[in-house]
């Protein structure tokens, strides 16, 4: 029997992998890793350093593969997602066919944690109940650049006795919430935070968290929307692409 670990290794910083990941990794026989292009070379060369800093006395080799590309329709953002992982499952199948033995263990390495903003734990599931490959599959945890980015920034993610709300680019857009005090914004190409500068909210920004490359911003939204606008486009001219995440507060009249 085949098995899959999906493996959190963290929001960048290699010292952000648990134990349990570390445990994870000293199991595979084969790390599975995805390319998406010269632009994030750094990804895979995280990855690369995780495996060769923490897998211990044990024969191992790494599968590198291009990863496919999402179509940039913005009309239909959720069917050209259901189309990009359709196109990954395929590339998954077939490296789970060819490059994995009987009795191998593959693993996937995935950024920040795999429940939140990832499809490899929904396309592993789909392949194991389409019956074409026989394998078991786990989980391990890691973490998220939510986390991180509370960690950075030194606040709790929510105030006493609130909820917290937990969003895209694309929803923003539409109004911020009116039943919670304070949302992560993941996955925001279009700098949506400037649809909600009317809110009185503060805004806790951060790009390539936990990397030598980070960047953080935290004041009132109002005063330094133009400062985090800025300050991404160049990130993104300067590094070809780049990973940011943000927590919006309403505003207490004892901050103001």
């Amino acid at each position: 029997m085949k098995r899959i670990l999906i493996i959190g290794i963290g929001a960048g910083n290699p010292e952000y992998v648990t134990i349990q990941a570390v445990n994870a990794l000293n199991q595979a026989d084969v790390f599975f890793v995805m390319d998406k292009g010269p632009p994030k070379h750094k990804l895979v060369a995280l990855r690369t350093e995780i495996i060769e800093r923490y897998v211990k006395d044990r024969a191992y080799r790494i599968v590198q593969t291009s990863s496919p590309e999402r179509k940039r329709d913005e009309l239909n953002y959720v069917a050209a997602v259901r189309e990009l992982n359709e196109e990954k499952q395929r590339v998954f199948e077939r490296l789970i066919g060819q490059e994995l033995s009987d009795g191998e263990c593959g693993a996937f390495l995935v950024w920040g944690d795999p429940s939140l903003y990832d499809s490899t734990t929904r396309i592993i599931g789909a392949i194991s109940r389409s019956g074409r490959h026989e394998f078991e599959y786990e989980v391990i945890p890691g973490i998220s650049s939510v986390q991180a980015l509370a960690a950075k920034h030194r606040i709790a993610l929510n105030e006493i006795g609130q909820s917290i709300g937990i969003t895209n680019g694309r929803r923003l857009a539409e109004g911020f919430p009116h039943d919670v005090d304070s949302v992560v914004v993941m996955l925001d190409a279009q700098n949506a935070f400037r649809q909600v500068c009317n809110e009185d909210l503060d805004i806790y920004w951060g790009a390539y968290v936990g990397t030598p490359d980070e960047i953080l911003v935290a004041g009132k939204l109002c005063d330094v929307v133009d400062e985090i606008e800025r300050i991404r486009a160049d990130a993104r001219e300067r590094h070809g692409w780049i990973m940011d995440t943000y927590l919006l507060k309403r505003r207490r009249k004892a901050q103001q």
